[in-house]
């Protein structure tokens, strides 16, 4: 269970919760309206340049609010996120796996000799196994759309650190794990500030930024913000 600390906090922002869940539930069933369109496109698009699933579902890691005993606490989970297919159907997870295990190590070299060539952002760029709409999707973030069915399922918010894949929280250190004291975001403090750029220490320490700072003024300050951190793709890849 969470520190006594950590409990005062949550119970504390109860009434933030609830109204969190509320904008959540609403902003992501309009904007599934009003992008259907662009993810009808995007659907096509997919289909015509790699034969396959449109939609790719993985396994990632949450964290849901739980009451035990008059106290709240977050309790970790997995669940299913959505994505647009990126990446050709037979594609091999286990480059991607190497790449996380040498940012969470922050070994440059084995970076870079996965990346095959010295490169700015903590993703890998060179990656054969992304089809040919795959890097625009990316790019774009138009492949996260999908997961505003899992803000509308509640298993994500629109607003906190992003959900991680299940091996990276094996190689997690101790203290990385605090980001997990939030429910997952579609987009997040450190996705309008760093997005790639930073390593996975920085990167964290923005998601902790967030947990220890929620309010609903902090939610809307990051959503305004997103949009213009998609327009500009600095940092995204």
């Amino acid at each position: 269970y969470a520190p006594n600390s950590l409990l005062l906090v949550l119970e504390d922002r109860s009434a933030y919760y609830i109204v969190k869940r509320i904008m959540d539930f609403t902003l992501a069933f309009i904007l599934l309206v009003l992008l259907s369109p662009v993810m009808l496109l995007t659907a096509i698009a997919i289909l015509i340049c790699s034969p396959g699933p449109i939609f790719f579902k993985q396994e990632r890691v949450g964290a849901i609010r739980q009451s035990y005993n008059g106290h709240s606490h977050w309790k970790r989970m997995t669940f299913p996120c959505y994505k647009f297919r990126t990446m050709k159907t037979d594609a091999d997870s286990s480059i991607h796996q190497a790449y996380v295990k040498a940012v969470i190590e922050n070994d440059e070299v084995q970076m870079n000799a996965l990346q095959g060539a010295p490169t700015q952002p903590r993703k890998l760029v060179n990656d054969s196994r992304i089809t040919r709409p795959g890097k625009f999707l990316r790019k774009s973030s138009i492949d996260e759309l999908p997961q505003l069915w899992n803000v509308l399922l509640g298993d994500m918010s629109l607003v906190g650190p992003r959900p991680a894949i299940p091996y990276e929280i094996e190689m997690y250190k101790s203290w990385h794990l605090r980001r997990l004291e939030a429910c997952p975001g579609l987009t997040g403090l450190q996705q309008v500030t760093a997005r790639c750029t930073a390593d996975l220490d920085q990167q964290v320490l923005l998601d902790i930024e967030y947990v220890d700072n929620q309010s609903l003024w902090l939610d809307v300050k990051i959503i305004l913000k997103t949009p213009l951190a998609i327009i500009s793709t600095t940092g995204a890849y």
